[in-house]
């Protein structure tokens, strides 16, 4: 195919030779003279291992060259990719001037040309960027979208030093966009790529890099703080590290990684206290640790936001119990929903299939006594009960199927804390917690 990469950069070039060295011809394009004069004498415009050679090979095959006319570049091309770099402003958001200026470019390019064209937006951009490059490229070109061009956001996952690597080699190939032609075009490209196609919306392909970087920070300030006590205690650090990476069930796996409700029980809140408090009594300050009990509390706060915004007063929880399964109270987020909603006069009845007051005994029974008192009048045996005496029914667990019939008559409003299978709840009043 013949496709032309709008910045030289450092994704733009390795993009170049990579997809040069798949058999497509490609036209670089920048505004700055000396990246397009290297480029077209066979010399990459970024240091990095492997694309020396790539750009070499695939300039002396007649398969790469550069150009400052991004005209001729659109005229001659079939695909246009978005390469440009979107550094930081000093206010933390991203410099998107180079993103419109290529989509300025590209729509007055396309104004010229009568078939149809895909772009490509590789660049690191906010959400709904690929939205406002598509109005540009309307207003620019007089062409209307999906008719005339089609934009899709497929950003790059490569590392410096590996990238060649990196692009032939992800963990999988993100494709956003709302035109499946367009998507064909873009298998077609990657067809040698060795790594699965995931197809998503545009906006998930747009922010998806952010959250992969801002986990890949989390996880390296992580294991500095966790080396940082471990050697006030004299402990070895990589030894610890490495029992911890070793649990691919749980430490190292997807566990835990769904939006949702805050978490609870008798271990996460006890072990996280008291490594924050290792740390403490060893002058180590652990500001990450320490941010995990404030997020967490944060977001059993914004379930109470959520029902106070809603306005009404009689309010139904089902699942009291920290997770479904089991009738262990303690530190259930549920159970701090109950007691902040009592102190605050609402009417509050309980629903959980596994809590029997009967049966709760030792540091689970003085749990509840101490936190809720009057426990045995909130609990109910059945849930329509609790359903028919509530204006808001809170879902802390996933219902089984015989409650998701149940649920699915009730006409007030649903606080969502589980992500409940809304193809069994049609047309109710629902409002998820973080989706």
């Amino acid at each position: 195919m013949n496709i032309s990469v709008f910045g030289l950069g450092y994704v733009g070039c390795v993009s170049m030779g990579c997809l040069a060295n798949n058999g497509h011809t490609i036209i670089g394009v920048d505004i700055n003279q000396h990246k397009v004069a290297l480029i077209n004498s066979g010399k990459p415009t970024i240091i990095e291992k492997d694309i020396d050679r790539l750009i070499a090979e695939n300039h002396a095959l007649g398969r790469i060259s550069a150009t400052m006319n991004f005209k001729d570049a659109i005229r001659n091309t079939e695909i246009s990719f978005i390469c440009v770099g979107t550094p930081s402003l000093p206010t933390g958001q991203l410099n998107l001037e180079y993103v419109f200026n290529a989509a300025r470019e590209i729509g007055e390019g396309l104004k010229e040309k009568n078939e149809f064209h895909v772009i490509i937006i590789r660049s690191t951009v906010f959400p709904g960027t690929n939205e406002k490059v598509g109005k540009l490229i309307e207003d620019y070109s007089g062409k209307k979208r999906n008719i005339g061009f089609a934009v899709i956001s497929n950003p790059e996952f490569m590392r410096e030093g590996s990238a060649v690597q990196d692009y032939y080699n992800p963990a999988l190939t993100v494709i956003g966009s709302d035109n499946e032609n367009a998507i064909k075009l873009l298998e077609a490209i990657y067809k040698n790529i060795n790594a699965p196609i995931v197809h998503t919306t545009i906006r998930a392909a747009e922010i998806i890099k952010y959250i992969n970087n801002t986990f890949h920070a989390l996880k390296i300030s992580f294991a500095n703080e966790i080396g940082n006590i471990c050697k006030a205690l004299d402990i070895d650090s990589f030894e610890v590290m490495r029992l911890f990476k070793m649990d691919n069930r749980l430490n190292i796996s997807t566990a835990y990684l769904n939006p949702g409700m805050a978490y609870g029980g008798s271990c996460l809140p006890k072990d996280l206290k008291g490594l924050s408090t290792i740390a403490h009594d060893n002058y180590i300050k652990v500001p990450v640790i320490e941010a995990v009990e404030i997020s967490n509390s944060l977001q059993k706060s914004k379930v109470i936001e959520m029902v106070e915004r809603k306005g009404k007063k009689n309010i139904g929880i089902y699942g009291l119990a920290f997770k479904k399964g089991t009738d262990d109270l303690r530190y259930s987020p549920s159970v701090s929903l109950v007691e902040t909603l009592l102190g605050k006069g609402y009417n509050i009845l309980v629903y959980d299939s596994f809590v029997h007051l009967a049966k709760l005994i030792g540091a689970n029974k003085s749990f509840i006594e101490q936190h809720l008192p009057h426990i045995s009048e909130l609990l109910k045996n059945k849930f329509e009960e609790v359903l028919e005496k509530s204006e808001i029914c809170i879902i802390a667990h996933q219902p089984d199927d015989d409650d998701y019939g149940k649920l699915s008559k009730y006409k007030g409003d649903i606080i969502d804390l589980v992500r409940l299978d809304k193809r069994k709840l049609n047309g109710l009043n629902i409002e998820g917690l973080s989706w």
